[in-house]
């Protein structure tokens, strides 16, 4: 790839579930080794398969890769970190304040956004501590830091000290003295970070509609932290070697439409293409072939039986049998979760019940996936900024009404956190779920933040909201007890049959499972081991389905519905 000819020092991969960023990164580690190069890959992506695609374990310090000398690898637990920095802030506390108050500061610690934070720790401490990495030439990055944690960083209020006004002395961190320490290195990472002499972010998309939006949305939020130095990788762009194959004929056209409409926000940066290859990108041969301009001329092929699982209209029948209810499609960016939610409420609306569709994803387009709404079918959609002005308004009507100038200001800040956003958000998410009182609700579920922090918020929200407001709305008094009602939540986990939505959705159901919430059944979405395909390459991609099939029926979910691949995926 053009990036490796002239290699910055730090390379940060990112882009939604599924598009190939930790191939790529372990692709790219390999090539610059077996350029001679010393190079360091870290992944801190919980969902992250690095030791799987090297085929080989590893832990949270480098690690020599078998065979590559020069690359180590490192594998960070999100979790881990997490709880190395809530000890890090919390441990001065013990012993010299009450027991009660040192758990509620754990507590204070236990959201989102302190995983964010002690991931950006991992990435501050390499960054920032030149002589801990000396040894290496490049370090590369299998996930970077998102616009959500950069703005995270960049509020005042985090480095200001207590808010006095505040009900618990915490900005949504927790204590907030406890980041002080941390200001002058995560201030040398942010600079790191906008140095196009020393960093490189590349942004990984399919050339698909939804992953190219995605790509461009993230590459406006980093551009206006300041991180400039990007380019674009289109992973997976297929050229059709059959010309009578129907479905080689379609992927091609579909991925042409979707770079010539390519927003306008990646169309200036420089950019890369890597072919749809048929051979899974595991192992050093897997990575070499990713990287390289040729596909072998034969691609090995096994037979494939046809797949197990239930049809699409047998599973509409059981979630109809209740008359109402909620149901959720779950699972990240890119597995079309949107058009399965849509096809699902248009099916029940045309049996005659009343529903109603929405999402809480900013980047779904639910009305385009619906087309014609059938009668008795409603579609909404809950819009992060409304959502976020109208719970700032009401905020700072209750909690701040009898503040001084000096109090509502600094709330005013407090209410300017990315948190704020996913608790507006959630509050709106609660009283669309009350609405299946008498109804259908289909929820589109976004693919990130909301999904698992809305679920596991009965506690982050109330936490939340009590430092913010006053009082706890019914239907939020209820939501959890109705997601873990299977008469009346009903979770529909989606996937590709690809190594790594796969394994993010089993992520996915395993804290599901740990929120006392059980799925109701799994979605493969776009399988090609339904359809009949002649091209090479398709066929090859076809053969390796197989795994990823019998690996969710064996392991995850004994529920499991198959859908082909289809055009119209976008």
């Amino acid at each position: 790839m053009n990036l490796l000819r002239t290699p910055t020092r730090h390379l940060f991969f990112t882009g939604k579930g599924g598009v190939g960023k930790t191939s790529l990164a372990c692709a790219s580690a390999l090539a610059l080794a077996e350029q001679g190069k010393k190079v360091l890959l870290i992944s801190t992506d919980p969902a992250s398969n690095v030791d799987e695609v090297f085929e080989s374990p590893l832990s949270d310090a480098p690690t020599p890769i078998p065979e590559v000398p020069g690359l180590e690898a490192l594998n960070i637990d999100p979790e881990k970190a997490a709880a190395a920095y809530r000890e890090r802030v919390v441990g001065p506390y013990r012993g010299k304040l009450p027991e009660a108050v040192v758990n509620s500061m754990e507590e204070q610690l236990s959201g989102a956004c302190t995983m964010e934070i002690a991931a950006f720790d991992v990435f501050a401490a390499l960054l920032g501590d030149a002589e801990s990495t000396r040894g290496f030439d490049h370090l590369i990055f299998d996930t970077a830091p998102t616009g959500h944690t950069l703005r995270l960083l960049s509020l005042p209020s985090a480095w200001t000290g207590y808010i006095e006004t505040n009900t618990s002395g915490t900005s949504c961190l927790g204590p907030l003295e406890g980041l002080t320490s941390q200001k002058a290195i995560y201030a040398r990472a942010v600079d790191s970070l906008g140095d196009g002499e020393r960093t490189t972010l590349i942004l990984v998309s399919r050339p698909e509609a939804a992953a190219l939006r995605e790509a461009a949305r993230s590459s406006g939020e980093l551009r206006e932290l300041g991180v400039a130095n990007q380019l674009l990788v289109v992973n997976g762009l297929f050229q059709a070697r059959d010309p009578n194959d129907p479905v080689a004929l379609a992927l091609e056209a579909r991925g042409r439409r979707a770079l010539a409409h390519m927003p306008d926000l990646l169309r200036d940066l420089p950019r890369t293409e890597r072919p749809l290859r048929g051979r899974p990108p595991m192992g050093l041969e897997g990575l070499r072939l990713l990287l390289a301009e040729n596909e072998p001329p034969s691609v090995p092929c096994e037979s494939v039986g046809p797949p197990e699982g239930e049809a699409f209209d047998t599973l509409v029948d059981s979630l109809e049998s209740g008359g109402r209810g909620v149901i959720m499609t779950m699972g990240k960016g890119g597995v079309g979760k949107t058009t399965l939610a849509a096809r699902i409420a248009v099916t029940l609306a045309r049996r005659g019940h009343k529903v109603h569709l929405t999402t809480t994803d900013p980047a779904a387009h639910v009305e385009a996936a619906v087309g014609e709404i059938p009668a008795g079918m409603t579609v909404g959609r809950v819009d992060p900024v409304l959502e976020t002005r109208r719970y700032r308004e009401e905020v700072m009507a209750s909690a701040g009404k009898d503040l001084d100038e000096e109090g509502r200001r600094l709330l005013q800040e407090d209410l300017r956190s990315p948190c704020t956003e996913e608790i507006a958000v959630f509050q709106a998410f609660a009283k669309t779920v009350d609405q299946a009182r008498d109804r259908f609700v289909v929820l589109d579920t976004a693919p990130t933040g909301h999904t698992i922090l809305l679920l596991d918020a009965a506690q982050a929200y109330h936490r939340e909201l009590g430092r913010q407001s006053q009082g706890v709305p019914e239907a939020v008094e209820l939501l959890l007890p109705r997601l873990r009602d299977p008469a009346f939540t009903h979770v529909l986990i989606c996937s590709l049959p690809e190594a790594t939505p796969v394994h993010e959705a089993a992520a996915l159901q395993a804290d599901l499972r740990r929120a006392g919430i059980e799925p109701a059944a799994w979605i493969v979405n776009q399988a090609l081991s339904p359809l009949k395909v002649s091209d090479p390459i398709l066929r090859a991609r076809q053969a390796a389905e197989g795994r990823w099939i019998r690996e969710i029926l064996e392991q995850h979910h004994r529920r499991l519905v198959v859908e082909p691949w289809s055009e119209t995926h976008d």
